[in-house]
């Protein structure tokens, strides 16, 4: 009797183990993709801006796309990381009206429409439209470089590439036509002006990057038309 017991106990236990195996992990939880405090008010964006370092770009003929990282990847301590969805997914779910989500396991949402900030453009969305919606480094990546990027650890270099403070969805020809340019060199609808420059602003200073003269000087004159 008491090895049938125990046989008994022995195969539960086994049984048990198996199906815990069996069970697929949980994701983890929700990460907030809109953070309070970002983009900084007006007058904090001012005492920002006049707390950065002033100085030439550096050379940006060393600036390559793979020195920050996988294009879009879940896997950083950036806000919005590791939440099961890539970057550029959290970015379509915060930035689009009436976004449909995809199912538990599908983090593509299904339809939205984009009300573009930097033309004013209304942009419907789906996933075969999707080309026309781009992901933007407000300071792009090559812009980030040329400000002292050049000198950070791979690792910086990936979650700065995945923060979402740091993106905005846009209109794709808007995104071109902006590249890597600087508030000196390619400004948005006058309309935007002012949280285009919070949010430069704000990056600049979350990532303690240098700005150029003229650079700075377009910044105050953006940071001017807020109420």
């Amino acid at each position: 009797m008491a090895r049938r017991t125990a046989v008994l106990l022995v195969s539960l236990a086994v049984a048990t183990s198996c199906h815990r195996a069996e069970t697929p992990p949980e994701r983890p939880s929700p990460v907030p993709l809109i953070r309070h405090g970002f983009p900084p008010d007006a007058d904090r964006a001012r005492r920002q801006l006049d707390g950065l370092t002033v100085a030439r770009a550096g050379d940006g003929e060393a600036y390559q796309r793979v020195a920050f990282g996988e294009t879009w990847t879940d896997e950083t301590d950036a806000p919005g990381g590791r939440n099961g969805c890539d970057t550029r997914d959290d970015v379509l779910h915060r930035d689009l009206a009436a976004a449909e989500p995809g199912g538990p396991e599908d983090c593509v949402p299904r339809s939205g429409v984009l009300h573009d900030p930097y033309t004013g453009r209304v942009l419907p969305y789906s996933p075969r439209t999707a080309s026309r919606i781009e992901t933007d480094h407000v300071v792009a990546l090559g812009a980030a470089w040329r400000a002292g990027a050049w000198a950070w650890t791979p690792e910086q270099r990936l979650t700065y590439a995945n923060d979402l403070d740091v993106l905005l969805a846009v209109d794709g020809q808007a995104n071109h036509d902006k590249n890597s340019r600087t508030p000196d060199q390619w400004k948005p609808r006058r309309a935007y002006w002012c949280e285009y420059g919070r949010r430069w602003t704000g990056i600049k200073s979350k990532y303690a990057l240098t700005v150029t003269p003229s650079e700075k000087a377009a910044l105050h004159e953006m940071l001017g038309t807020c109420p």
